[in-house]
């Protein structure tokens, strides 16, 4: 017996003098552009608070100063490069920010409004003009996109690519060629989402 409270009390001596040498927890401060989109991140699943959560990172991203070049996320070794990733990078933010809005906006749009709708009617209005606000953001985000992919296309950059940052420079070249272009992708919605907006209001009040 005294021998077992003898290796108790060495075991509850070791465990407390292990919590008395356990390094400090450091924290991390979230000050630059690349520390901010760390943050956002794409669930598989994703709720509107995730998208609320991601806007904000990326609205964030979108004004915070850039690290140092050494801590880019690619190598940078001229100052050219350092433009051009500077731009890229802008450009990028504000694609991913029409992303989350309108994946915001397919949680709030009913996309197609029928004549038993009517005793929702409130319901879906308030809905689909969250919706219609979200497309909306995403025309404002898109000419932002736009400005910062004509700067990453100047003619002093036609022979310099970023190989760390393939899917960037695919997207510029995108832009570019017109083959992304999501004013005519949110004119749409935003048509059609007048349209169901307009067929809820002439709908009358009542049950069916």
């Amino acid at each position: 017996m005294k021998k077992l409270a003898k290796i108790f009390a060495i075991v509850s001596l070791f465990a407390a003098s292990a919590l008395t040498f356990c390094p400090p927890a450091f924290s991390y401060m979230v000050k630059f552009k690349e520390d901010f989109y760390k943050l956002y991140h794409v669930h598989y699943q994703q709720y509107p608070d995730d998208c609320m959560e991601n806007i904000y990172w990326l609205e964030q991203a979108v004004r915070a100063d850039f690290a140092n070049p050494l801590y880019a996320r690619a190598k940078i070794q001229t100052e050219e490069e350092w433009e051009k990733y500077r731009n890229l990078f802008q450009m990028h933010l504000n694609l991913k920010l029409i992303e989350q809005h309108m994946r915001l906006a397919r949680v709030y749009d009913k996309r197609a409004i029928c004549f038993y709708d009517a005793p929702w009617k409130d319901e879906y209005l308030a809905n689909l003009k969250k919706a219609k606000s979200c497309y909306e953001a995403g025309l404002y985000y898109w000419r932002e996109a736009r400005l910062w992919s004509e700067k990453a296309s100047e003619t002093k950059f036609r022979f310099l690519f970023l190989e760390d940052l393939t899917n960037w420079e695919d997207e510029n070249k995108r832009i570019a060629d017109a083959e992304l272009d999501y004013k005519k992708i949110l004119g749409r919605e935003l048509t059609r989402v007048n349209e169901e907006i307009a067929k809820l209001e002439a709908l009358e009040s009542k049950a069916y």
